[in-house]
């Protein structure tokens, strides 16, 4: 069985020097399991994806960047009949940020989300008090890396509006309150593989910052917790990666609750050297699913 480990032409938007070379590192553990598996760019012409029975969907970093090339290239390779690991309407799902209406109504917590389109009135001055908060983040519902995403404060978010507002025209954006406790406390992420807890970080934004991703200054604690709010954050996985090899599960604490950010099932970084069984958990998990 010949697999393809899918990453992205790296120009260095989306990495950071702190940050480990992941896929390296699992591509290495896997070889070393006897598996026969090559790093692909997803949107390379060159690529003759027909020679592969599997593809890992694992750092397409840019793909927002080119969404509509994405979804082309996932159904190219459904026509090619080349399983996805994750699944391919998965990734379709969790493209977008819409996605967290789906979650919200099977009631379970998420991070209060409105959307906003070329067809939105946009009086943002109106979410300080539907949040009750004194600072709201807008951002695109196709992104990641914190690209376009303002942090607004109630005093004065004007002078960011005609910005905005020309950004909105070209695709839809959210609107969310600002949790003053990812400033204070961090963001918590668990690892899912194969719907089995892995691991767990906490990442920390740098001073003065409000990203947590490495590429902004980030810091990355591992954790261990406890057995009750691994089940919480399961409980997000249960639901909606079912079939999946990898999850992660983003959230923050609010008043003593655990609220999802971000559920990421298609390109998150896993944070595999953070736990000294997480490249094992993740092959046992890869080679379950190749079972099937």
């Amino acid at each position: 069985m010949k697999i393809a480990l899918v990453t992205y032409q790296d120009k260095g938007a989306y990495h950071a020097i702190n940050v480990s070379n992941e896929d390296d590192l699992l591509i290495n553990y896997l070889h070393d399991k006897g598996l026969t598996i090559t790093k692909e760019i997803w949107n390379d012409s060159a690529v003759k994806w027909e020679d592969y029975d599997v593809a890992i969907i694992k750092s397409p970093w840019d793909y927002f960047d080119h969404i509509s090339d994405f979804y082309a290239w996932l159904q190219h390779m459904e026509s090619l009949n080349i399983r996805l690991l994750n699944p391919i309407d998965t990734l379709k799902w969790n493209a977008d940020k819409r996605y967290l209406n789906d979650i919200k109504s099977a009631g379970l917590n998420i991070t209060p989300t409105e959307f906003l389109s070329s067809s939105s009135e946009l009086e943002l001055s109106s979410y300080f008090g539907t949040y009750d908060c004194e600072q709201i983040i807008v951002k695109p519902a196709v992104s990641g890396g914190s690209k376009n995403t303002f942090k607004l404060p109630k005093d004065n978010f004007e002078s960011n509006l005609p910005l905005i507002k020309q950004l909105i025209e070209k695709e839809t954006f959210i609107v969310q309150p600002f949790l003053k406790e990812i400033e204070t406390d961090g963001e918590m992420s668990f690892l899912f593989f194969g719907g089995k807890f892995s691991h767990a970080v906490l990442k920390k934004a740098a001073s003065g910052d409000f990203r947590v991703q490495a590429t902004f200054g980030g810091t990355v604690h591992p954790q261990n917790p406890s057995p009750d709010i691994i089940l919480k954050a399961k409980a997000y996985v249960n639901q909606f990666a079912k079939d999946c090899l990898y999850a992660r599960v983003d959230t923050a604490t609010i008043n003593g609750e655990l609220v999802l950010m971000e559920l990421e099932l298609i390109e998150p970084f896993l944070f595999l050297d953070t736990n000294t069984n997480a490249l094992e958990n993740y092959y046992q998990a890869l080679s379950i699913l190749l079972l099937k």
